[in-house]
């Protein structure tokens, strides 16, 4: 009889941990949705009820994708109400799975990838053209949806729009605001300050635009996840930056040219990946963890008081991957750093990095003694 390795088991171990993906949107009613949590799919409601004794509603269905990519990533179609998903289904790399928010249904459209690589990219989806902007590689593709909140059988197409004034090698950082593309972490872009690309003129702007906080200070350049704040019906005019160390959230208005500095989020996580609403940035960590951090447009005195808490109605029914997740990663901070290294802060909390590691090889070490 064949018995596997040490080895062997730490590795399917290891492939089991980031072979599936979860991410969170919001419906054009603000419910929080969260995919493939605990492997389900959960409306949990509107922010006011995140917190409380109730539940977040099960909504898995059939004709979803596998959430199998560890890439996925998912898109609000504030038009149409549609959550467009990115990455959802290794079988097939280049489809976009539709969910309509509204009647509940899955599909999935066929898209032709062309010489776009759907395994090395960044993208926004504009809010009024609903059309997905990617830098990949050394071009800005294009992607237009139409106004699909169900597929089609004509296939669709990414386009090679032209070509970017960023070296190959640039991991990009795009945030959406006034139908703009703002790059962020550019080489040889100053800190505080972030590349342009106008949409509806197809321009990259020849000058960086500076976004400096009300002290003068900046916020970094170094790479990190953007997500933009929504507007009830409108184009969006904030976005929020956090760099990979979860040192702090920067919150850019792009109509005033500042920068407000929040609260860094309490689980430092270098996979966590977020999204926005109207009045709350949502963060979704690589174990399962959903928490949020409230946030009024404008209103810069309870901004800078805001504090994240656990959506708890999602954590009741789908709990993260440990326990010790969730319990260590409060008061002061530490965890992976932008490096993808681990430290621990002055209250010696874990980074989730690490119980992974710990996950995987506890995992694997009990399969061995069930075995022999």
């Amino acid at each position: 009889m064949f018995l596997p390795t040490l080895v062997s088991l730490l590795l399917l171990s290891a492939s089991t941990a980031v072979s599936a993906r979860s991410c969170v949107a919001f419906d054009v009613n603000w419910n929080l949705l969260a995919f493939n949590l605990d492997g389900k799919d959960w409306n949990a409601g509107t922010q006011d009820s995140w917190t409380g004794s109730g539940q977040a509603t099960d909504i898995t269905t059939t004709g979803r994708p596998p959430f199998n990519d560890a890439n996925t990533t998912c898109y609000l179609s504030q038009y149409t109400n549609a959550i467009y998903v990115l990455n959802g289904d290794t079988s097939s790399p280049s489809s976009v799975y539709i969910y309509d928010a509204t009647a509940k249904s899955w599909t999935t459209q066929a898209v032709t990838a062309g010489s776009f690589d759907p395994s090395s990219f960044d993208a926004i989806l504009d809010h009024d053209t609903n059309v997905f902007y990617a830098l990949s590689h050394d071009s800005l593709f294009s992607l237009d949806m139409g106004l699909l909140k169900a597929a089609n059988s004509t296939p669709l197409s990414w386009t090679n729009t032209e070509t970017a004034p960023y070296p190959s090698n640039y991991q990009p950082v795009m945030a959406l605001a006034q139908n703009h593309i703002h790059f962020l972490d550019v080489p040889g872009v100053p800190a505080g300050s972030a590349d342009i690309f106008v949409i509806h003129y197809s321009y990259f702007q020849p000058e960086s635009q500076a976004y400096p906080l009300p002290n003068g200070s900046a916020f970094p350049a170094t790479y990190g996840q953007a997500t933009s704040f929504f507007q009830p019906s409108d184009v969006q005019q904030e976005f929020a930056f956090i760099p990979q160390d979860s040192s702090a959230v920067y919150v850019i208005n792009v109509e005033t040219n500042t920068t407000q500095a929040l609260a860094g989020p309490t689980y430092q996580d270098p996979d966590a990946t977020y999204f926005a609403s109207v009045t709350a940035l949502v963060q979704l960590t690589s174990n399962g963890t959903v928490s949020f951090l409230p946030y009024q447009e404008g209103n810069t005195s309870v901004n800078a008081a805001a504090t994240w808490s656990q959506v708890s109605v999602l954590s009741s029914v789908a709990p993260p991957s440990t326990t010790t997740a969730s319990s260590t990663a409060t008061g002061t901070k530490g965890g992976a750093s932008a490096t993808g290294s681990s430290s621990s802060g002055s209250n010696g909390a874990l980074s989730i990095a690490n119980i992974h590691s710990g996950l995987m090889l506890g995992a694997a070490l009990s399969a061995v003694a069930f075995l022999f």
